[in-house]
């Protein structure tokens, strides 16, 4: 059977979610009323949806309707301001918007639960800032044909990067499927036929509580939720019954060696890595035993991936140099929408960079030196410097502003703005002039003041220079 459409036919009975519950078939009558609605409303093969939703039956219902009728469906953080929603909204060109639960009714309301005619596969379209913090839409050509007849390579894909395969299964979705990672998961899990559990939010015990009533088999984590379940008490810990976990997939930020390991001595060796990009899909990859063999590691390509480590002239480096990471695949390309600059700016010709330094060892596994110099990635949420630093500038008080990442043991890291003011202004004024422009997730931590910050000799402000320094300070 090719993925969740032809599993609801045959097998309409299948729990497909938890909570609340609800059959393959019953889902399946849902998603085609909601791919009927749509093509109601005028929209063809390559128009645009948005859905800010949070994470519930509503969001994988738009990932299924739009993904058989030949759409790009746009997830929207719903942390968001209301400007920074309407920003992709705007610039994906999306026709129609989904907010919440009554619009996906509306859609659905009068219309057939049979299949929709002339069905072709849809795509997700993420939107990520890059290094600059404008959002762009990653876009990938829409392949042509009925959703079924493309499941099979990314379910082949799946069982050899993380051993996933089709059948009995109950899967956890722990994070926002307003990310990349969890939402492609999330549609994996029901192309495989596994039973949906949808936590509302991370909570370290609650999480353990749904793998324990559940039977979970394989979930999908960031290392700040290890950190935060290997921080539960001894006694709290052993309340819970994980063994029926099978994959844990992780991803999204470096995982520190020491919680990997304290993870794998708890669960067993459950934890699968993979490296890539919104942009580059899963390029690298690692199973529990290889890890554990190489700690540190992020693993070898991926099928279907080549990966070359190149120096600043593009000249390839020799296995153990660390340089810049290139990567590219069989399965296709993207572009940035509206944006061949940026598109171009990004590849050396067929090969794409994460912009993430790293080496190769002599068999062929990749080890990252650093991510990108400027993103902070905190709780496995990419953040981006100059996005922060220009809604900190429209402050009248403040001349300038440098945000960097710090390390810290919990979220990867914590953002820290260090402005040069030439008037008087608290950190909380000016957390309070952050709170209309941009998401509660991204303002800083910590707001220090600087009577001065470092330049290079042409005048630029150097974020590097002040990591070094406010680091050295911090010891």
């Amino acid at each position: 059977m090719n993925g969740f459409y032809e599993i609801a036919k045959s097998d309409p009975e299948r729990l497909a979610v938890v909570e609340p519950r609800t059959t393959y078939g019953e889902l399946l009558a849902r998603v085609n009323q909601v791919s009927h609605g749509l093509r109601a409303r005028g929209l063809g093969t390559g128009d645009v949806v948005a859905g800010v939703l949070r994470n519930g039956v509503e969001q994988v219902v738009m990932l299924m309707a739009t993904g058989q009728i030949g759409l790009y469906f746009v997830p929207v953080n719903w942390h968001l301001t209301k400007a920074e929603v309407d920003y992709i909204v705007g610039d994906s060109g999306a026709k129609v918007v989904v907010t919440g639960p009554e619009d996906v009714d509306a859609l659905a309301e009068g219309m057939p639960s049979t299949d929709p005619e002339s069905r072709t596969a849809g795509a997700v379209m993420w939107y990520t800032s890059g290094t600059t913090g404008f959002p762009k839409g990653v876009q990938r050509p829409l392949p042509g044909a009925e959703p079924e007849a493309i499941v099979p390579l990314y379910t082949w894909f799946l069982g050899e990067v993380v051993d996933l395969k089709a059948g009995e299964g109950t899967h956890l979705v722990t994070s926002p499927m307003y990310h990349s990672a969890p939402c492609a998961h999330t549609q994996f899990a029901l192309h495989l036929g596994h039973t949906l559990v949808i936590a509302p939010r991370f909570e370290p015990e609650p999480i353990l509580e749904l793998i324990d009533r559940h039977r979970v088999t394989n979930a999908m984590m960031v290392p700040t939720m290890f950190h935060r379940m290997l921080l539960l008490p001894e006694e709290v810990r052993k309340r819970y019954d994980l063994s029926s976990l099978q994959q844990v997939i992780h991803t999204a930020a470096a995982c520190p060696v020491a919680v990997k390991k304290a993870i794998m001595d708890w669960w067993g060796p459950v934890l699968y890595e993979y490296y890539g990009s919104t942009e580059s899909a899963i390029a690298f990859s690692v199973k529990p035993h290889d890890w554990l063999a190489r700690p540190g590691t992020v693993g070898r390509p991926a099928p279907t991936f080549e990966a070359r480590i190149l120096d600043e002239r593009g000249q390839e480096l020799p296995r153990g140099e660390p340089g810049m990471i290139y990567v590219k695949s069989s399965l296709g390309t993207f572009e940035y929408r509206k944006d061949p600059a940026k598109t171009a700016a990004s590849m050396r010709g067929e090969w794409y960079t994460p912009g993430d330094i790293g080496f190769l060892d002599e068999d062929g596994f990749l080890y990252l030196c650093d991510r990108r110099t400027d993103l902070i990635i905190s709780g496995g949420v990419n953040i981006y410097p100059a996005e922060i630093e220009a809604a900190l500038l429209e402050h009248p008080a403040v001349a300038d502003v440098v945000v960097i990442g710090v390390p810290d043991e919990e979220w990867g890291h914590n953002v820290v703005a260090l402005v040069q003011a030439h008037a008087e202004v608290t950190p909380q004024e000016l957390l309070d002039h952050l709170e209309p422009r941009i998401a509660r997730f991204k303002h800083p931590k910590v707001i220090e003041f600087r009577a001065e910050l470092p330049r290079t000799p042409t005048g630029k402000l150097s974020r590097s220079k002040v990591r070094e320094e406010y680091l050295a300070a911090l010891g």
